[in-house]
């Protein structure tokens, strides 16, 4: 009983009954102990259209433009649908609604939302820490952006054959290397040529460091008022995007050979449906476009309202980003199409992927269109929104979750302002390492590892603890409780969410994790044809390690901060503390039955006679 535990001296916080699940029968005397500071108010998106072109454009990023469409040729056309598919099915859907659901019931970031399982708080510091690298080398792609922007001013473009210094290098078509938009972008921009590998950074690129720091200023303007400011951005930002992809699409139909490009890019090929990498390249596109288990899905859901209904959000946001990213490929294809016509080469020998798809090739094709300079300005624009959107989500992630563990700069704009310029500025000196002459190799690097298998490790533990941890039944509950009036389908469409969550996802997580372990031990990391060095590729283990290990390392953390016996420990890690269900408006209006909770606090209370002689002393003089 409970007075027998407190006279042995074994009550510890966590076993104390919240008073949220305990009956009202009279009221009770004020205490007088100081009450808790309050908690500054948080933030709110100003509608639903803000929170889904927010997570819209935060999806729809470069990958769509320039990875899909490449994967899609490479693995069989449009056989790779299939696959394609079905991952979306399995994989991305469930854990994207996974995420969306636990940020929105929580009303916290990444770290703190872990308040319903404490011993799964590694999940949202290794989060963090993919985050961080993926903004460090993600706002470079945006400097070369501006790069090419500013550049897209000239006349003629400097990368195309009509330019004076292009002139000598288009004429000479027997002995040619490179073509002119390679130079430019080998040696005019990254001064690649000038490295000789990793160990070779040489000198930063002045001209790229300016661009870098204009387009973090940008990204400290548009988040200097959190959601309120980054909220509107996306209104021009998420849409900007479209339109320019229908207007290349309707040129590219214009074209002579736009259709041998269409073609190329959707030919079904049946027999690749055999290949164990057509299927990975297809749960990888999926895994990383939907931009899963980085902490920017979570934290911008935490910004919704509590009865918002998530599983809407989840069927409309990924099923957008996939129909963006097939869509994308014929504004792709259709003109390296005119461009193999034009040089009367094989649609293959043009294709390509990353940045040499929006640097090399997709330039040079534009500049063999009449009004070549209008092109090219309109789709570096398009690149740069898309960047843009992809930063605010993974910056979102960053901020959510600091603030969360320090509210205090939550409630001062003057310390939220000067934190977020500091973490700006800290981003920036260390993406001078990603500009300088041999700077891509690093950026190759980070973008290798960073979300590689570490990324894959922290979303499978997120299913896993949510699943048999927390309790898919109880999860699946918490989202028809957001959800006050639950249509039928939702109903339905749990079901089948929940098997996905229990055994589907993590069997095909599974699979990924392996074969990415099999090749990243079979094959070598390189760039062109520098081979990456055995301590190189190294580093970039250790980077992905550091961000999965960050589990098993406050796992440690928060069963050592528990008493009793190991399984005790255990299990009082894996039981939410009791502000976790602050955010549910239901628990005051709903009779329901709700379980002891623990008091999130960070001691052990023991109580002696001395305690329960000084209660009854009071209660007599009371009377």
């Amino acid at each position: 009983s409970f007075l027998s535990m407190a006279q042995n001296g074994v009550l510890s916080s966590h076993d104390v009954i919240s008073p949220v699940s305990q009956t009202r029968t009279e009221p009770q005397p004020p205490s007088s102990a100081p009450a808790p500071p309050a908690q500054p108010p948080r933030d709110q998106w100003g509608g639903k259209y803000e929170f889904l072109l927010s997570c819209i454009g935060y999806c729809v990023g470069l990958g769509n433009v320039w990875r899909f469409p490449y994967l899609c040729y490479r693995n069989g056309g449009g056989v790779f649908l299939i696959p394609y598919f079905i991952m979306l099915f399995f994989t991305g859907m469930p854990l994207f609604l996974m995420e969306l659901s636990l940020g929105q019931y929580g009303a916290a970031g990444p770290i703190t939302v872990w308040k319903c399982c404490p011993l799964l708080k590694g999940i949202g510091i290794g989060m963090l820490c993919v985050s961080i690298l993926v903004c460090l080398y993600y706002n470079v792609i945006i400097a070369w952006t501006f790069y090419y922007l500013g550049s897209s001013f000239q006349s003629p473009l400097p990368w195309s054959c009509d330019a004076l210094h292009n002139i000598p290098l288009c004429r000479n078509k027997t002995n040619v290397t490179q073509s002119p938009s390679e130079v430019f972008w080998n040696e005019k921009v990254l001064g690649v040529v000038y490295s000789k590998g990793l160990h070779d950074p040489g000198p930063v690129r002045w001209p790229l460091a300016l661009c870098l720091l204009a387009a973090w200023v940008v990204i400290f303007l548009c988040m200097l008022k959190g959601i309120r400011s980054s909220g509107k951005v996306v209104y021009v930002t998420a849409t900007f995007p479209y339109f320019v992809l229908l207007v290349l699409i309707i040129r590219g139909a214009t074209l002579e050979g736009s259709l041998n490009g269409v073609a190329f890019y959707l030919t079904p090929n049946w027999a690749h449906l055999a290949n164990a990498q057509v299927w990975n390249d297809a749960a990888s596109q999926i895994f990383y476009s939907l931009g899963i288990g980085v902490g920017g899905l979570l934290s911008m859901a935490s910004y919704n309202k509590f009865d918002n209904n998530v599983i809407r959000d989840t069927l409309i946001i990924t099923i957008g980003n996939c129909g963006t990213s097939f869509f994308a490929g014929f504004a792709i294809f259709s003109i390296l199409g005119h461009m193999a016509w034009r040089k009367g080469v094989p649609v293959g020998q043009v294709a390509d992927s990353g940045p040499g798809l929006a640097f090399v090739a997709y330039p040079e094709a534009l500049a063999l269109l009449p009004g070549s300079v209008f092109w090219s300005i309109l789709f570096f624009l398009m690149l740069f929104m898309l960047g843009v959107d992809t930063l605010f989500g993974n910056m979102e992630g960053i901020c959510t979750a600091v603030m969360d563990e320090f509210p205090q700069l939550r409630s001062n704009l003057k310390h939220k302002t000067l934190f977020l310029a500091l973490l700006c500025f800290a981003f920036y000196l260390m993406g001078l390492l990603l500009i300088t002459d041999g700077g891509i190799y690093w950026f190759t690097l980070i973008d290798s590892f960073s979300t590689s298998f570490g990324l894959i490790i922290i979303t499978l533990f997120m299913c896993i603890g949510i699943s048999f941890f927390y309790g898919v039944n109880q999860f699946c509950q918490d989202i028809v409780d957001m959800i006050c009036h639950c249509p039928p389908w939702c109903t339905k469409l749990l079901f089948y969410f929940k098997a996905c969550w229990v055994v589907f996802t993590p069997f095909l997580l599974t699979f990924i994790l392996t074969y990415i372990f099999i090749e990243m031990y079979r094959t070598s990391l390189h760039y062109g044809a520098y081979v990456y060095p055995t301590w190189g590729k190294a580093l970039g283990v250790c980077m992905g390690a550091f961000c999965c290990l960050q589990i098993l390392i406050w796992a440690i953390v928060a069963v050592s901060k528990e008493s009793g016996t190991l399984r005790d420990r255990f299990q009082k890690s894996i039981r939410p503390l009791n502000s976790w269900r602050v955010n549910n408006i239901n628990t005051t209006t709903q009779d329901q039955h709700v379980e002891p909770q623990r008091v999130d606090g960070p001691f052990t209370v023991n109580l002696t006679e001395a305690d329960f002689t000084s209660m009854n002393w009071e209660a007599i003089s009371e009377a």
